[in-house]
């Protein structure tokens, strides 16, 4: 679910600090939702995004999907024809250990993207990797069906969906 841009992440780290964990990176964020989340769809790949491609191809409801790419630098697991998939299909956004490309027409584009970068080359199309799996990087552990929430502050995830009373 893509939410208005605010500064979520201090609030939810504030009112539920032993529910939450924080990526120990800085993202890059990419698209024009800056504020996003949703639960987390996983995949672990290295530099080869086939279920990525194919993941974006069917329907989000509104989740994140959250690639481990073993943080390489050297090819971008996304660019913009899957990321205009991934709008078309209703993924709130997805997020990245490793890069992007194709970043100034994802800035144009209705979703919110955390990367470690960008990197013009795409990937190797081999079929390797998995979906579905319990993911490890930048000290936090992500389980399919997780909450995700990302901002400008960085990204975070609870095994539970967190929702902040009113002021």
């Amino acid at each position: 679910m893509q939410t208005k841009d605010f500064d979520l992440l201090p609030d939810l780290c504030d009112e539920f600090p032993d529910a939450v964990a924080v990526f120990e990176t800085q993202f890059r964020s990419f698209g024009q939702h800056e504020t996003f989340c949703g639960q987390a769809v996983t995949i672990k790949c290295f530099e080869d995004n086939s279920l990525v491609k194919k993941l974006v191809s069917t329907p989000g409801y509104g989740k994140v999907m959250v690639v481990d790419g073993g943080a390489s630098m050297r090819r971008a697991l996304i660019g913009d024809m899957l990321a205009e998939e991934a709008i078309a299909n209703g993924w709130a956004g997805v997020v990245i250990n490793g890069c992007i490309r194709d970043a100034a027409t994802i800035n144009q584009m209705a979703i919110g993207v955390k990367a470690l970068g960008t990197m013009p080359i795409k990937t190797d199309k081999r079929g390797l990797g998995d979906q579905d799996v319990s993911i490890r990087f930048a000290g936090v552990t992500v389980n399919p069906g997780d909450w995700v929430y990302a901002d400008l502050n960085g990204v975070l995830v609870s095994a539970e969906k967190l929702e902040l009373t009113a002021n």
